[in-house]
């Protein structure tokens, strides 16, 4: 979180400082929150890895469990920022967004009876945002996303917790803005996520087999995604 306090404090400084005359941009200025749809694919590159005291040894194969590589899921989020006009064709677009709902990545082992699988549950996506916006008319324009992205994570199945993940989040879309105030927005973009890993405890779980603690698993999970949103600028 310290991360996202410091992106969007600096920014906001720059534009405050910064800030020249405003005109066609002024259409899209001030505070704004709005509702998403959205269509999401999770791709994730992971295994798993034992040391056996001379080398590491492969011991299975992390994969998405509830939406395959290729498919996609819907998911509801919502966001709000505030809109710094600079100049007469630029725009500052600063805020946040999230989106509710959860993916299970599971680690699959070698065993012909499964019975040291484990999983990994990755939800509450949130995203500190910043984006230069260039307007084309006194109601639509087009920007860049950049963002950093956090995501609370939890394990099952006889290995150690996972720590936050935390990434970089990129899109590209366009935003019209009606003479109400009423805005449509349309995005695509990625957020790639750091490594989450686990360690074997050693320990039974449910009745499952121990996991060794020389067992280790790690994936890098990737989110495409395409939004749709409706909100109102203030």
């Amino acid at each position: 979180m310290n991360k996202l306090k410091i992106m969007l404090l600096g920014t906001c400084a720059l534009i405050l400082t910064g800030a020249s005359a405003m005109a066609d941009s002024a259409n899209f200025a001030g505070p704004y929150i709005g509702i998403s749809a959205l269509s999401a694919g999770i791709e994730v590159d992971g295994s798993g890895t034992q040391n056996s005291g001379t080398a590491e040894v492969p011991v299975g194969d992390i994969t998405r469990d509830d939406v395959s590589m290729g498919e996609t899921t819907g998911a509801v989020g919502f966001e709000a920022g505030y809109v710094f006009p600079i100049g007469s064709a630029f725009a500052l677009d600063i805020g946040a967004s999230s989106v509710s709902g959860e993916g299970t990545i599971s680690a699959k082992t070698n065993d012909a009876d499964s019975k040291g699988n484990a999983s990994f549950t990755v939800q509450d996506f949130v995203t500190g945002y910043i984006a230069p916006t260039l307007v084309l008319s006194e109601t639509s324009s087009v920007y860049i996303k950049i963002g950093l992205s956090e995501a609370d994570t939890d394990s099952s199945g006889g290995v150690t917790k996972t720590a936050q993940l935390s990434g970089t989040t990129w899109g590209f879309g366009t935003r019209t803005v009606l003479e109400s105030g009423i805005f449509i927005r349309t995005e695509a973009g990625f957020t790639e996520y750091n490594e989450i890993a686990a360690r074997g405890t050693g320990v039974v779980v449910g009745g499952n087999k121990a996991i060794p603690t020389t067992t280790v698993y790690s994936a890098e999970p990737t989110i495409a995604y395409g939004r749709v949103s409706l909100g109102f600028r203030f």
